[in-house]
């Protein structure tokens, strides 16, 4: 290799870090961790969906990569403080990957309060804890870490019928931007990844109507995001790449919020 890609190659890598992600077993998640693999990164798979996690292991071990699988409700906050301090026994966490997710899409006048309680508790309270969960815990050993929360750019703004899962997500930037302000001395870093309309097996068949198809030609670029157009952005933010990066947020969207 040569020390131009040897520099590029280091600058990114993830060799000897435990990173966890959370919503391991579909979407985003999928793509995420292979690619976390790939850097060098010991991945852990957290998710409630532990059979479809096997099949994201499977993949990444098939690819020469390390991995475990750990189940994990996010609404659930004793179940994330034991899951930590089970995963901590094993070593330190570096890295952690807030990308479980869920949305309800209703007219604002059907929403009820346990569509809001869902979508608040996985969205953004269980981002919260686990959060905190990790940076109690790396305060007390002095060691640096990076949290990265998956957002979306309807916490920019929204285009109606998520009004839940808009507030989420903009909390979401802004408990990111909070956090920074406290911890960025201590060499804890949050920040988070503003994804617009990306593809996944949840979404492709909406994304192929009539109202998918009105809605891709409002986006500049003129195609829906795929998974991997993230990973530039999930690379550099795990990484020490992005050493100095901390509150931000990064908006990957094909041009939609700067065209709104």
């Amino acid at each position: 290799m040569s020390k131009r890609n040897s520099f590029v190659s280091d600058l990114f890598s993830l060799d000897g870090r435990r990173v966890l992600l959370t919503g391991a077993s579909s979407g985003l998640g999928r793509q995420f961790a292979p690619t976390l693999s790939q850097a060098g990164a010991h991945v852990i798979l957290a998710s409630r969906g532990v059979d479809k996690m096997n099949e994201v292991a499977n993949n990444i071990e098939s690819l020469g990569g390390s991995c475990e699988i750990v189940a994990l409700d996010v609404r659930s906050r004793e179940g994330i403080r034991s899951c930590i301090e089970k995963l901590e026994l094993t070593g330190p966490l570096d890295v952690l990957i807030n990308n479980a997710g869920i949305a309800v899409v209703k007219a604002p006048q059907n929403l009820t309060d346990d569509d809001w309680d869902s979508v608040y508790e996985t969205n953004l309270r269980g981002a919260w804890v686990l959060a905190q969960e990790l940076i109690k815990r790396r305060l007390a050993d002095g060691r640096a870490c990076s949290i990265v929360n998956i957002a979306s750019v309807l916490g920019l703004g929204g285009i109606g019928h998520v009004a839940p899962y808009a507030a989420a997500k903009a909390g979401l930037m802004n408990v990111g931007r909070d956090l920074s302000t406290d911890l960025a001395k201590e060499g804890i870093r949050i920040n988070a990844i503003a994804p617009g309309y990306i593809e996944t097996e949840m979404n492709e068949g909406w994304l192929k109507t009539e109202g998918g198809e009105r809605l891709r030609k409002k986006i500049p670029a003129r195609r829906f995001g795929r998974c991997r157009d993230l990973d530039g952005a999930l690379l550099y933010l795990a990484s020490d790449a992005s050493r100095y990066t901390n509150g931000s947020v990064i908006t990957i969207d094909g041009g939609f919020s700067a065209a709104l």
